[in-house]
C-alpha cells in the first residue's frame, strides 16, 4: 500500500499511540496517560488535534466544543480522531482482516486493514471530486456491508459528516434526513432504496451525486461503486491530506438521527472524541481484549448508534475483524453466519436473544423424556457455575465439566458461540427470564444502557458485579446522577463525560432541554442506583401514564412483570393514560413473512405448545384462537399470569384490571415497532382505539 504523506508526517508520529490507549486488555496499568494540549497556533496539524473552543455545546455542524477531559486517569487520555484511529490500526495490524463479506459465489471477500485504509482514502478523494463540502454529509441508505463502512469513514476523512438512514424509512423520511443534514452525496444499496431518493431528488438541491453500491445502476446520473472507486484512484492525495490536517477531534464526525415515535427525528451530532472515547471505555469494561484477534458479525442497522459504535469504531479501536451477515439475517439466516464465523463477541437487541430463547425451548419441547432430563440437569449445573463465578466462588465441579461436554458445549456450537467470550444486549431492556436462561447455558449476557446522545453505552454489566435486574454500572471515567429522586431513590438518570453529544443539529432549544449548562445529559429515563453502584431502569418520563385519578404509572416496569410471568406472550402494551384503571393489550407469537417481516396468522410453535399444555384443542392460526371466544383456557392462563404480576403492584392504581388479545402481532413493517423494536405507543393506541374503548365501556 502506498502511504499518504500525512501517514508519514511528523505530525502523525507526534502522539505515542501505544501510550494513548493500551493495546490488549485496555485495563489501567497504574500509569497516568499523557495529556496533550495544543495551542491555537498549532491547529493545522490534524487530524488528532484539539481545536480551540470555550463552549461545551454547539448545534453548528462546523462548530467545535471544549473536551471534558480530566487531569488524571482515563479521562485524561489523549484524544484520537476517526482517521487517526484507522491509521493506528494499520500501523499495528496492517495484514489483519478488517472486513469480510460474501460475494456472488458465496465466497468470503476480505479486506485487510491496509486495504481498508486504501479504499477509504480513494472513496474520500472521489467524494471531494464529486463536490462534498466541509461539514456537509454523506447519507448512507442500505444494509450492512464493506461499502457502508468505507463510505462512512471516507466521508469523515474528507472533512464531511457521515449519516446513516434506516432502510425502513419512507421516501419522505429519507428526504428529511438528507435535507436537514445538508447532504451533498447519498449512497444507496440497491434499486429499492434508490427509488426512494429519486422520488424526492428534485427537493434536494444540495445533493450533487448518488452512488449505488449493489448491482449496476439503471439511471444515467447514478454512479456505481466501481466507478466511484476509479474516480478516487485517479485523484492525487494533496487535497485530501490538506483537509485531514484541518480536522479536530472536538468537531462532529457523524450525525445519528433518533428514531423518534412522534415528529421529525433529531440529528445527534457526535464528535471524533465522543465516539473514540466511548469505544475505549467499553473495551476497558469488557477487558481481556486481544488486539488483532477479535471477530464480530455485523447485522444490526448501522443507522443506530449501538451498531455504529461497536461495528465500525470499537472494532477499529482493537483491530477486530468484521464479518457481514446477509440482509436476511433478522429473518433467520443469522445463525448460519454465526456458525461459520464463530465470533468472539456478539451484540444483539433483546428480541434477538428472546427469539433464540424461544427457538431453544421449542426444540426442547420436542425431545423425549431422557433428553429433557439431561438438558435440565446440564442447565442446572450451567446456572450454578455462572452464579458461582459472579459471586467470586470457584466452580469447576465434575457436574459442570460433564454437562459442558454432553450438552452445553454442543448448544454453544449450534448457536455459533463456541469462541464467544462476551454477549451484549443493547437498545432496549431485556427480560430477566431470558437473561437467566442464557446463564443456564453458561452464556451470561452483559446489558448496556445508553442512548444516541451518549455515543452508545453509558453503563455496562460486569461479570464480577452482576444482577439480573440491572443494566450494570457506569463505564470508566463517566459520571451519573439521579435528578430529583423520590423517597425510593428514583429520579431522572443524568449523564456526563467525554462521550456526551455536542448538540442537536440546528436545534438549540431542544439541545438546551437535553443538555444543561454544566454538561449533564438529561436522559428522560427514570431509574435508581443501589449501594453497589448498579443502575436500575424503572421507566421513562415521557412514557409515564397518568391515570384519570392523577396516579403516575411507569408502563415499562409493569410490562416486564407481565412478560416474566407469561414468557410465551410476544408483546404486552399497558394502557391507562387519562383512564380510570389500567388495561393491557397482548399479542401471541405468530410466524413472520420471510420477505416482508410482517406477522402472519399462523401460530408460532411455542404458542401451539403452550395451548396444548393448557388442554386446548389444536389451533393452527391466531384467527381460530380469537374466534373461539377467545379460547377460554388461554384467557384464564393469561389472567392468572396478570394476577401474579399484580401482586407486585405498589398501589391499587397500578393493578391491571382487564386485557385483550390483539388480532396480529406487532412488527416494524406494520408500524407498531421502531427500528430497534421499541413499542410505538401512540401508533398502537391509535390503531386499536376501538378495542381499547371496549375494555373501558
Amino acid at each position: 500500500m502506498d502511504e499518504s504523506p500525512l501517514a508519514k508526517s511528523q505530525e502523525f508520529d507526534k502522539i505515542d499511540m501505544s501510550e494513548t490507549i493500551p493495546e490488549h486488555s485496555l485495563k489501567s496499568n497504574g500509569v497516568t496517560p499523557k495529556r496533550v494540549e495544543k495551542s491555537a497556533e498549532e491547529h493545522l496539524n490534524g487530524p488528532d488535534q484539539i481545536l480551540p473552543s470555550d463552549v461545551i455545546t454547539t448545534c453548528d455542524p462546523a462548530g467545535c466544543v471544549k473536551l471534558q477531559m480530566g487531569s488524571y486517569g482515563i479521562t485524561s487520555t489523549t484524544p484520537l480522531s476517526i482517521p487517526g484511529l484507522l491509521m493506528r490500526a494499520v500501523k499495528r495490524h496492517p495484514d489483519v482482516v478488517a472486513l469480510a463479506a460474501k460475494d456472488s459465489n458465496n465466497q468470503w471477500m476480505k479486506y485487510t486493514y491496509s486495504d481498508y485504509l486504501r479504499e477509504v482514502r480513494n472513496v474520500a478523494k472521489a467524494f471531494l471530486k464529486l463536490g462534498l463540502e466541509r461539514h456537509h454529509t454523506v447519507c448512507i441508505l442500505g444494509f450492512n456491508s464493506p461499502e457502508w463502512f468505507i463510505a462512512d469513514v471516507a466521508a469523515i476523512f474528507a472533512g464531511g459528516l457521515a449519516c446513516g438512514i434506516y432502510t425502513t424509512n419512507s421516501a419522505e423520511a429519507c428526504k428529511y434526513c438528507a435535507e436537514n443534514s445538508r447532504a451533498n452525496i447519498i449512497v444507496v444499496q440497491d434499486q429499492k432504496q434508490l427509488e426512494k431518493i429519486l422520488s424526492v431528488r428534485k427537493e434536494l438541491p444540495l445533493v450533487k451525486a448518488i452512488i449505488q453500491y449493489e448491482g449496476e445502476p439503471t439511471e444515467p446520473d447514478v454512479l456505481s461503486w466501481s466507478k466511484l472507486c476509479e474516480l478516487g484512484e485517479a485523484e492525487s492525495d494533496e487535497q485530501l491530506d490538506n483537509i485531514l490536517k484541518t480536522i479536530g477531534v472536538n468537531q462532529a464526525c457523524t450525525i445519528v438521527y433518533t428514531s423518534g415515535t412522534v415528529g421529525n427525528p433529531k440529528g445527534v451530532m457526535l464528535s471524533h472524541d465522543n465516539m473514540a472515547y466511548d469505544a475505549m471505555t467499553v473495551l476497558e469494561r469488557i477487558g481481556d481484549v486481544e488486539s488483532g484477534k477479535e471477530i464480530i458479525v455485523s447485522y444490526l442497522p448501522l443507522s443506530h448508534v449501538a451498531a455504529q459504535m461497536v461495528d465500525i469504531y470499537l472494532t477499529m479501536m482493537c483491530s477486530a475483524s468484521v464479518y457481514f451477515a446477509d440482509k436476511e439475517a433478522l429473518k433467520g439466516s443469522l445463525v448460519n453466519v454465526l456458525q461459520e464465523v464463530q465470533p468472539t463477541r456478539f451484540l444483539a437487541v433483546p428480541r434477538i436473544y428472546e427469539k433464540i430463547h424461544e427457538k431453544m425451548l421449542s426444540i426442547g419441547a420436542r425431545n423425549g423424556a431422557v433428553k429433557k432430563w439431561l438438558a435440565q440437569w446440564a442447565k442446572g449445573h450451567g446456572l450454578k457455575h455462572t452464579m458461582d463465578l459472579m459471586n467470586g466462588t470457584p466452580s469447576n465441579t465434575w457436574g459442570y465439566w460433564l454437562s459442558s461436554i454432553l450438552v452445553l458445549g454442543k448448544i454453544r456450537a449450534a448457536l455459533g458461540f463456541t469462541r464467544c467470550r462476551t454477549l451484549v444486549s443493547a437498545a432496549a431492556p431485556i427480560s430477566p427470564d431470558t437473561k437467566s436462561y442464557f446463564m443456564s447455558l453458561d452464556m451470561p449476557i452483559m446489558e448496556a444502557f445508553g442512548m444516541s446522545e451518549s455515543s452508545g453505552a453509558h453503563t455496562l454489566t460486569d461479570y464480577n458485579r452482576f444482577n439480573l435486574s440491572t443494566v450494570g454500572y457506569a463505564l470508566p471515567g463517566v459520571e451519573t446522577k439521579i435528578d430529583n429522586p423520590d423517597q425510593n431513590g428514583e429520579g431522572e438518570i443524568c449523564m456526563r463525560g467525554r462521550h456526551i453529544f455536542m448538540g442537536y443539529l440546528n436545534e438549540e432549544a431542544k439541545t438546551a432541554e437535553a443538555k444543561d449548562e454544566d454538561g449533564w445529559l438529561h436522559s428522560g429515563d427514570i431509574g435508581k442506583i443501589d449501594d453497589k453502584e448498579l443502575m436500575y431502569i424503572t421507566g421513562r418520563i415521557k412514557e409515564i401514564l397518568i391515570t384519570a385519578g392523577g396516579e403516575n404509572v411507569p408502563p415499562v416496569q409493569i410490562e416486564y412483570l407481565v412478560k416474566s410471568e407469561l414468557p410465551n406472550l410476544s408483546n404486552v402494551v399497558l394502557i391507562g393514560d387519562k383512564k380510570k384503571f389500567l388495561t393491557l393489550l397482548v399479542t401471541l407469537k405468530t410466524e413472520m413473512d420471510k420477505d416482508s417481516g410482517a406477522p402472519l396468522d399462523k401460530l408460532d410453535y411455542s404458542v401451539k405448545s403452550w395451548l396444548k399444555s393448557l388442554g386446548c384443542k389444536e389451533y393452527e392460526t391466531l384467527s381460530e384462537v380469537l374466534e373461539a371466544g377467545p379460547e377460554p383456557k388461554l384467557m384464564k392462563d393469561i389472567q392468572d399470569g396478570i394476577e401474579r404480576a399484580n401482586k407486585h403492584a405498589v398501589s391499587n392504581a397500578q393493578r391491571i384490571q382487564k386485557f385483550a388479545i390483539l388480532p396480529a402481532d406487532l412488527s416494524i413493517p406494520t408500524g407498531e415497532l421502531g427500528p430497534t423494536l421499541k413499542l410505538k405507543r401512540s401508533v398502537i393506541t391509535k390503531k386499536y382505539e376501538d378495542l381499547i374503548e371496549k375494555m373501558y365501556s
